[in-house]
């Protein structure tokens, strides 16, 4: 067991809650959170980033625990206002969430890059690890459906998940870059953490960059993956119906054979211990254990025990 610098790539409520719980153990100098970019958007003339804000909500211990996303204690004021001129309210912005985009979309109006623009919302909500965007260039998630093809929030907010998924793409992944401090980070980590975030939808954008996945598949740091899936479903999110969908087995191995090719070991809960064989079969090793995250204690313990199967010390 060695001290190391620890990168973890994450996004959405369940990636938030295991990056909490790693930044409980390691200093900020030693854990970098990567986070998925690709749904983005542009809404009322604001540039939101939901992975982004869940995770740094999480982090400043801000975040909804109803939810996972948007904020604690919060209003809705200016929402029942656009409603009231008959403006779109499917995409719900709290007041003071809304505090957040208005800074975000102005300050990179502004030129600012994106990389400052998070470092520096996360400054100001105390949350002193960094939080790093993908890329400092777009990458939209589309959803391509039996009907059309629809942007992701409006596929998951507005539409609520409910058209059949035909394939997912990643526009702009292809010529995107990661940005120099994500290089730079993965490329000195010591284990690579993928957090139980939608494998699809929140982790696959990240790998869409071709460089970004080159780097991460040559490194020769352990690459931990904890499954978002137990006992056939998604603790949150719309996982397990996407992978149905797009005819993936809905299941640990699933999730394992999807992302086989840039890891080095694997983590699944208790209720999914039948399919250790088929991971390690995979040629990946295996941890079992308790992966649902009920508490902030449970997001260290699983933090802790993520970070021994690495053969890292906290």
């Amino acid at each position: 067991m060695t001290a190391a610098n620890v990168v973890a790539l994450a996004g959405g409520v369940g990636g938030a809650k295991l990056a909490y719980g790693l930044a409980q153990l390691l200093p900020p100098e030693r854990l970098t959170i990567i986070v998925n970019t690709g749904d983005d958007f542009e809404h009322l003339g604001l540039h939101i980033s939901p992975d982004m804000d869940t995770v740094m909500y999480t982090l400043a211990n801000l975040a909804n625990p109803a939810t996972g996303w948007g904020l604690k204690d919060e209003s809705w004021n200016v929402l029942a206002g656009v409603a009231r001129y008959g403006g779109p309210t499917w995409f719900q912005l709290g007041d003071r969430d809304l505090a957040t985009h208005l800074l975000r979309s102005q300050w990179l109006r502004e030129g600012y890059p994106y990389n400052w623009v998070a470092r520096e919302l996360c400054r100001r909500l105390g949350v002193r690890h960094p939080i790093l965007p993908m890329s400092e260039e777009p990458v939209r998630t589309v959803v391509e459906t039996a009907r059309e093809e629809l942007p992701f929030q409006e596929y998951f907010v507005k539409l609520r998940c409910e058209p059949v998924v035909k394939a997912i793409r990643y526009d702009g992944a292809d010529t995107a870059q990661p940005g120099r401090e994500v290089i730079a980070a993965v490329r000195s980590a010591d284990a690579i953490i993928f957090c139980p975030s939608n494998p699809l939808l929140s982790i696959a954008p990240i790998l869409a960059m071709p460089s970004l996945r080159r780097i991460i598949a040559a490194s020769r740091a352990p690459k931990i993956a904890v499954s978002p899936i137990v006992k056939g479903e998604a603790l949150k999110g719309p996982a397990a119906k996407i992978m149905t969908e797009l005819g993936m087995e809905v299941s640990p191995v699933g999730v394992a054979r999807y992302l086989r090719e840039v890891l080095s070991g694997f983590v699944l809960d208790h209720l999914d211990e039948t399919h250790q064989d088929a991971i390690t079969d995979l040629g990946l090793r295996a941890l079992v254990t308790g992966t649902i995250m009920t508490s902030n204690e449970g997001r260290v313990t699983l933090a802790r025990e993520v970070l021994d199967f690495a053969g890292v010390s906290a």
